[in-house]
Parts: structure tokens; sequence; C-alpha cells
């Protein structure tokens, strides 16, 4: 490679500056939560559970390994290799550049900068190092960048933080290490100018120094207009801080819902970070939130990278399922809890008990649902297993250091297996694996799974996301189940796919399917934006034909984008009676900075990218998703549990206040009686008078998304809607059809299976306290 006039201009000016000042280093190594970095966390004193303990154990062996994640040894290894008196040249060069992305890491930026400014001098001083140039500018962008994050989106948060693209103050206060990342990029794109990366990320960090877009070199400038949104659907603001649900964590789920049956809804959220607690808040009703973890107990449950909630033992209150050891491989084979809700308001860990915590194998995702109709709540829970050698690209997503500029030695076998598991409730507090004898081990490495019945035949079907080729399980009626997804041409996106759901996103009474890609790249999204090419994978929608088969819309429905989701969900941003979608994107590398996706559905034709207009966009990793009403005023917030998957990538959740769109609401809670008692898999149909005549608007309860938490109680979005002409139920165990009339518009009514009359319910809106 031939370094030109420029970059050897840089050569000289960069060794001057990094030895006159050192770029900010010095000798206090702070993380990115203001504590010490370099090393695993150390033991907390206090009155620990059982529970506590045993996941405490966990998360000390996960530190104190190599685990390409959460371990802290390969920070031994490198500095062992810089102690070795034979380290020198590329090889010397290349020590402290790994270094640097592992302390970034772990969370100590300030000796990620040491590190990598020092591999910038030994590239200086010895010309024929030169090829490492490329290599050493790109980490040295990407820790500066990170620097600039920690110094300002963490230590100087506020509601304009990373929401893309950055305006107000989530412009830097502290714009150095943005602009000594800005240095590094230029100087990357004299040597690669053609990379995309680079030049995504310079558009990012001048916006961050506030000088975007003229500040941009024009030649590698993205212009503004690519950014707007297709429709203006108001601007959602985040009042996470003002409530105290701006929880700092790593990447987790969420579950939203009325767990104390007082009318507000609470929240929940886990993280991935193996020493992490879950948390709780109630909604006291008056305008805030109570910290509630300690009460309830929930802050003995340890490392859950998921949750999705159920009332397994039909008591009436929702119980919470904990998902562990998502993308650790083998590390990941830890046991997950299923928490059930005591009437005191506390949860008991009843996992053993009920049979459903052995054989531990890594997951993050599962669904609550009748799969037999028998009037309780069975268990499918999706693994990562290895056996199918189609998904052996998976290991990249775990390989890749923080900075993406290496692929890690790890190694792990190609074989492992880890069927799904299909617990069959017994009705007595147990569970049974039935996945054998029902066929749906799957034997893939599992990412996403919604139940839904797609053929309108009254029991639940499953679609299946894999890192491989997707399934989609019929119900047989008998206990058994069969793939039909090539049949029906819904296994795409064929290499790796995640969040996945059914909704009837065209109200036309019949279950659609939404599956994720997960192979985009920074690269392939500024592709995208700029109208170029792109390698990665679009998502799939699947419109349901309402005969047995489906189309791919994908392309008409405006989907067809380089989009990473991780955790996403749905609901109705507007209330105009279509459900929307948030896909919250990210991969764990430091350097994938892209805005998350909001997007409205244009009256079930196609959906417009909403992400600009809204304030969705933010560029943290985002995770456990949940559409509710939690001021009770007749329109849904969004909440969104963010931080990533390294120990030093926390970051604040976020909650969205919907500003209001004027539209009319009913809102439905179901009680089984025969059915499961919170109607999971029960199907509701509103027929509503509008200006333009008779309206109908379908609704389908049940488990959503990979990482969506959204209420059971059923937020129904009536648009402008004059009178409500009819509420229809279908229940899944007894088949029984209801149907309501005077239902008032904007109310909220409790449905019990076989009562005549729709129970009004008092919704009691709060203004939140400012």
């Amino acid at each position: 490679m031939t370094i030109n006039c420029r970059a050897g201009v840089f050569l000289t000016f960069l060794l001057g500056l990094i030895l006159s000042r050192a770029s900010g280093a010095d000798d206090e190594r702070a993380g990115s939560d203001g504590t010490a970095g370099g090393g695993p966390p150390a033991g907390v004193d206090g009155d620990w559970s059982p529970q506590r303990e045993e996941f405490l154990r966990v998360a000390e062996r996960l530190h104190n390994g190599r685990n390409p994640f959460l371990g802290y040894r390969q920070i031994e290894d490198l500095r062992a290799r810089l102690a070795d008196p034979d380290s020198a040249g590329s090889a010397l060069v290349m020590t402290h550049r790994s270094l640097a992305s592992e302390l970034a890491r772990t969370g100590d930026v300030e000796g990620a900068v040491e590190e990598i400014n020092q591999a910038t001098r030994l590239v200086a001083a010895d010309p024929s190092l030169s090829s490492l140039l490329p290599a050493v500018l790109w980490t040295r962008a990407i820790v500066f960048l990170r620097k600039a994050e920690v110094a300002n989106c963490i230590a100087r948060h506020n509601a304009d933080c990373c929401i893309f693209p950055l305006r107000g103050g989530g412009v830097h206060e502290d714009a150095q290490p943005a602009r000594d990342a800005a240095k590094s990029l230029m100087y990357f794109l004299d040597l690669e100018p053609l990379d995309l990366r680079a030049r995504w990320l310079l558009n990012l960090v001048h916006m961050a120094i506030g000088d975007y877009p003229d500040g941009v070199t024009p030649i590698y400038r993205i212009s503004p207009d690519v950014f707007r949104s297709e429709y203006d659907i108001g601007r959602f603001v985040d009042i996470a801080p003002r409530l105290g649900l701006d929880v700092f964590n790593l990447a987790g789920g969420s579950i939203a819902d009325d767990f104390d049956g007082d009318g507000f809804l609470d929240l929940v959220t886990s993280t991935w970070d193996p020493a992490g607690p879950m948390t709780c808040h109630h909604n006291t009703g008056d305008g805030r939130f109570e910290d509630c973890a300690a009460a309830t107990r929930l802050d003995d449950q340890l490392g859950a990278f998921n949750i999705v909630g159920g009332d397994y033992d039909n008591d009436g209150d929702l119980d919470i399922l904990g998902l562990r050891g998502g993308w650790l491989f083998d590390d990941g084979r830890l046991r997950n809890s299923l928490l059930r809700r005591n009437a005191d308001g506390t949860f008991t860990d009843v996992t053993r008990a009920a049979g459903v915590a052995e054989p531990a194998c890594p997951t993050q995702t599962a669904a609550w649902g009748d799969y037999d109709n028998d009037g309780d709540l069975d268990l499918y829970v999706g693994n990562e297993s290895r056996i199918d050698r189609r998904d052996l690209a998976v290991p990249l997503a775990a390989t890749r250091s923080a900075v993406g500029n290496e692929s890690r030695t790890d190694r792990v076998d190609p074989e492992a297996d880890y069927p799904c598991q299909l617990y069959r409730n017994n009705g007595d507090g147990t569970f049974t694996d039935v996945a054998s004898a029902a066929g749906v081990t799957n034997d893939r490495f599992c990412k996403g799974v919604a139940a839904g019945d797609y053929d309108n035949d009254g029991d639940l079907d499953l679609y299946v996301s894999n890192i491989g080729e997707n399934r989609l399980y019929r119900n047989q009626g008998d206990g058994t189940f069969t793939d039909v997804a090539k049949e029906l041409g819904v296994t795409e996106p064929a290499g790796r796919s995640f969040a996945c759901w059914s909704f009837d996103y065209d109200n036309d009474g019949w279950l659609d399917i939404f599956v994720g890609a997960y192979d985009a790249l920074v690269e392939d999204v500024a592709a995208d934006y700029l109208g170029l090419p792109f390698r990665a994978s679009p998502p799939r929608l699947y419109r349901n034909n309402g005969d047995g088969t489906f189309k791919d819309v994908t392309k008409a429905a405006g989907l067809h984008h380089a989009w990473l989701p991780m955790g996403a969900n749905f609901g109705d941003l507007d209330h105009d009676g279509f459900l929307d979608m948030y896909l919250t994107t990210g991969d764990p590398d430091y350097h994938t900075l892209m805005p998350n996706i909001m997007l409205r559905n244009d009256a079930g034709r196609r959906f417009q990218d909403v992400t600009s207009s809204g304030g969705f966009g933010h560029l943290q990793k985002g995770h456990g998703v949940a559409f509710a009403d939690f001021d009770n005023d007749g329109d849904q917030d969004v909440f969104n549990q963010l931080g990533g998957f390294f120990p030093g990538d926390k970051f604040k959740s976020v909650l969205y206040l919907n500003p209001g769109h004027g539209h009319r609401y009913l809102y439905v809670q179901l009680v089984g009686t025969r059915s499961n008692r919170g109607g999971l898999g029960a199907r509701i149909k509103v027929t509503v008078e509008t200006p333009a005549g008779v309206r109908e608007i379908h609704r389908a309860v049940g488990m959503v998304s990979s990482f969506g938490g959204s209420p059971l109680r059923q937020e129904i979005g009536l648009s402008n809607a004059t009178a409500i002409r009819s509420l229809e139920v279908w229940w899944p165990t007894s088949n029984l059809r209801q149907s309501f009339t005077g239902v008032p518009l904007d109310s909220m009514v409790r449905i019990t299976e076989g009562q005549p009359t729709a129970e009004p319910i008092p919704l009691r809106s709060v203004r939140f306290l400012p």
C-alpha cells in the first residue's frame, strides 16, 4: 500500500500532537459509568438471596474468563504480550491496538486512548510500519468517538442525546474528543476514500461537533435531505429522566403491564449484565414511578437478557420468565428463571420446582401460549443450537472486537445441540417438555419466536426466526406441529433473522408475519441512505392471503432497506387503527451507530419512515420495546431499554411521550374462564362507524417480538370513529364468539369469557410531573 502525501503529513502532525498532550490521556482510568475500569466488578455486601448468590457466581466466572463479550482475561493476555522483551515491530503495534479495543470494550476509555496513541507513536516513528496506518487510524477514530459519547451522552446526558440527526442538546458540549475522531476519520478516508463506514461516521461526528453539514468535506458529505421523514408523526419527547425510568444498563428486556391491578401500567426491565438486577417501577397514578425492585424481590434476579410475562398459574396476575445465555454459545448454559407473582406483590423463583430449569441452554426468546387449548399457558423457548451446520456463520456477531477491526480466535463446538423446548403446562404448577414429540425442536440458532393462529383454525401456530432458514410450525391440533415454511415461502431472510411477530397489519382478519434481517453493516446503512446498492438482506413482510398462503410484500410495503433490528415491537403511534413498527438497531461493535427506525403504517398499504419527525432515531443499541399508554390519556407511549453487550456500553433507557393525535380509542381487558386467564390467543374485532363509512379493526392477543413487552390489555386506536357498532371476541379454548354493542368510544372495558356484558373500567389519566 502507498501512503499519500497528506497521510505522511498526518504521521508527523499526530506524533507531535500525542507527545505534547497524549490527546487527553491521564493516570486516572474511568469507565463509562464513572467507576474504575479495567477489571471485573467487585462483590457487593448485603443480604443476598440464594438466587442472587447463584447468579453472582455466574457473573464472576464470565468476567474472569475470555468470553468475547464479558471476559476480562483478554486484557491480561495482551499486557503479558506487551511485557515480552521480544515484542516489536508490527506485532507490537497490533498488540497495543488490540489492547485499546479490549479496554474500550470493558469501559476503560482513557486506557484505550493511551494504548491507541502508543500504537500511533510506533507507526509514526517507523516508516516500515506504514501499512498498518489504516487499521490504527480506524481504531483511533472509534476510541475517540467512544470517548466523546462517554464525556457527553453519558456524563452530560439529556433528552436530546444520541437522537439522530443530532440537534439541540445532542450536540456535544465537550467537542474535543469528537474533533479528534473527525481528524482520524479524515486521514483514514485519504487512504480509503470509498469506505462508507468512515464516511457515515464522519458525518455523524460533525453532527456531534455542531458544524454539520457545512463542516463535512463536500465529497464526503451526506445531505440532510436523506434523513427527512416521509410523514410528520409529531415529536415524541424522552421523559424517562424526570420519572426515574432512565435506568443506566446494558441490553435487556422490558414488560409494561398493570402488575398490581390498580389501573396503571408498571414497568419491569432486565439486563444482559450478569451482575445486574432486574428493575421494577410502580406507576403510582399521580405522575410518578416508585422503585419496587427490592420490595418485589426482583432485584434477586441478575443477568436476564430478556423477560416475557404470562399468567401461567391462571391466578389473575402476571408472572415473569427471565431468559439467559443468548449469544454466549457454550458459556450461555445458564438456567432461566420462572418467577411466580404472589398475593403480596413479591415474586418467587419457582424454576426448578416447575421443571423448567434443566437442561439450561443459551436463549433470549420465548413465547407463552395455550398451544393445546386446554385453558392454561404453555411455553415455547427458542434455544441457540448449532447442530444445523448451515448456521456456522453465526459466530461473526460474537467474534469481532469492540471497534470491529479484527476477528477473535475463540472457538466453539460447531455441532453443540440446544434444541428448542415446548413446555406443556400440567395444570399443577409444573411443566413437561414435549418439543420432540410435537416436532418443534427446531435445532437451529433461534433468535425469535412468535405465536399466532395464521390459518384461523382456532389453535396457535409458531413462527421461529433463526440464523439459518426460518420455520413456520402449523399446529395440527393433536399435539404435533408440521413445518410448512418452505411450502408457504416464508423461510427468509435465510441467512440471519432476528425479531419476528404475527400481526394483522392490513386489518383483514388474517395474521401476517414480519421478520427482521440481522446482517446489515454500517456501510449498508450508509449506502441505503445514499440510494446506492447494499449487500444486506432486507426484512420480510409476508401478507396472509387468507387461503393458507402468504405473499412477500416487502418491497411494495416500503420495507426493502438495510436495517439491523435487535429489539423490535409494534403498536399504534397515532391511534389510526393500523399497527406501526419500531425497529431498534445495532450490534456489539462501538462503531455500529445507526438510528433506530420508526415506521408508520399508512392504512395497510405501506410503511412510512417517521424516525426523524418523531425523534425516534436513537443511535444507542436498542432492545426491550413496549408500546403502552403509561399515562392513560388515550395514546400509546414508547419505552425502549437501551444499552449494548460490552461491559463498557451501558446507556440510559428512554420513554417517548406521545404528543397526541386527537383520535378515538377503545381499551379491552380480557378475562378467560375456560380459556387461559389472560386471553392469549383470543381475537378481537371492533367495527366502527366513520365519516367515510363502516370499518373493521382487528387485534390478536398474545406475545410479540424477541424483545417486545407491551401490555396484555389491548389498546386499540379507532382513528376518526363516530361510534362503535360492535365489539367481537373469539375465545380460543371454548371457541366461543361473543358480540357486544353499546360500547362507548374513548373507554376501557373488561370482557369475561361467557359473560353477556362488557364491564366498563374507569381509565384514570395522569399528568407526568415536570
